[in-house]
């Protein structure tokens, strides 16, 4: 490929899609374009990198794009990734998943083909990769920078748990859907009378439950940061919906909340090239137990509505913090390309825009403190003043 006066640019998105992804993309793009830069997005995140063929004549078209500002102009306002994404890990790649050209050179079960990326990103002439994704896809960037690769990333998750930054593109789509949903399933649980409780996303870090619960969206929530007892949780929202004129309350589960003396719901034994498991389904166990242990409580059983709101929070078009966001994260990353810094994170902290080592990414797991956040007696949000504290409240400490 051609490189333009200045070099090439690399973009590519990793990990679970979130609504922001794409003005992200578009940013960075037209500023490099008009800064002097060629800039090509990789698909499927790093599965792009570890299928392409280092061949001029070979058809790499499902692996990279050569981005320009008309192509990225049409996609800025809708979510997700038209760059694709993808929870590969090229540390650790199964052998099913080999590209058939490399089949005779890695043969293990689980193969690192670190050095045919690095080959790879040479025959694309990429002198400057921008990744954007959680802590799972942006620890193989921290592999790569230190392999040498000049590199800037971007925090995307909408559980907001990378470490290093107070804010994660995703982060605020999600929560005002959850928040959103929440509110419009009350209308049928108070009609009947009965518990809601809304499953929502978050493995480790309970800030998609916590936040909306904070903001009124919910009466309780449980969080992977602290394992809940069920009896006590059924007392609360009893107490709770017999308070309520309509004679109902409203529970946030986080999909990793674990009861006490238990481990996290998986779907299945199957993990991703991460090692993470699919979760999913605490929720309905919950409410079977809620149900049946509020007759304890309550001179009948009180029925449960179960939802799993899923997907339905991270899909569609990105809201406003999320449009402003990912334009000042692809500007700052450029910003410091243009300066000659690589190896770093940009990020928001208390309430301004800056800028890590990328190594903070894998120092320490980002999740709620529990001591200053939450009310383990009462199940909520707990928090002594707003004073100094950034817009969703909690920093991520380093």
């Amino acid at each position: 490929m051609s490189r333009k006066t200045k070099g090439c640019i690399g973009i590519l998105t990793g990990g679970g899609d979130v609504p922001g992804l794409n003005p992200a993309i578009r940013a960075i793009t037209i500023r490099a374009v008009r800064e002097g830069y060629q800039v090509i997005g990789i698909r499927r995140g790093w599965a792009g990198l570890v299928d392409m063929v280092p061949d001029k004549n070979f058809d790499n078209s499902s692996n990279y794009i050569q981005l320009n500002e008309e192509l990225v102009n049409r996609i800025a306002r809708t979510g997700g990734t038209f760059l694709h994404s993808s929870r590969t890990n090229p540390a650790k790649v199964p052998l099913d998943r080999i590209p058939e050209h490399f089949k005779d050179k890695y043969t293990d079960e689980k193969n690192d083909v670190t050095e045919d990326i690095l080959k790879n990103l040479d025959f694309l002439k990429i002198d400057y990769l921008i990744p954007i994704g959680g802590d799972d896809t942006l620890s193989y960037a921290v592999r790569l920078h230190k392999e040498g690769v000049k590199l800037i990333a971007i925090p995307k998750t909408m559980d907001n748990d990378v470490p290093g930054t107070d804010y994660c593109i995703g982060f605020s789509t999600c929560i005002t859907r959850v928040i959103e949903m929440t509110h419009d399933l009350r209308t049928t649980a108070g009609s009947h009378e009965r518990f809601l409780m809304i499953e929502v996303f978050g493995r480790y870090a309970g800030y998609t439950a916590l936040i909306p619960t904070m903001a009124g969206a919910a009466n309780r929530c449980v969080i992977p940061e602290h394992k809940f007892d069920i009896e006590q949780l059924t007392e609360l929202l009893i107490e709770d919906r017999n308070k309520t004129p309509s004679r109902y309350s409203v529970c946030l589960i986080s999909e990793g909340a674990m009861f006490k003396g238990g481990e996290m719901i998986f779907e299945s034994s199957e993990a991703d090239q991460f090692g993470h498991k699919k979760l999913g389904g605490i929720g309905d166990i919950i409410s079977v137990q809620v149900k049946n242990l509020s007759i304890k409580y309550e001179k009948r059983t009180v029925n449960v509505i179960s939802q799993r709101l899923g997907y339905l929070v991270r899909c569609g078009n990105p809201d406003a913090i999320d449009s402003i966001v990912p334009m000042a994260f692809g500007n700052l990353a450029l910003n410091l390309i243009l300066e000659g810094v690589t190896g770093r994170m940009v990020n928001l902290r208390n309430g301004r825009y800056d800028n890590v080592p990328i190594n903070v990414v894998t120092s320490f797991k980002k999740v709620v403190d529990v001591n200053k956040y939450y009310n383990t007696e009462r199940l909520r949000p707990f928090y002594k003043s707003f004073d100094a504290k950034p817009l969703f409240l909690m920093t991520s400490d380093y």
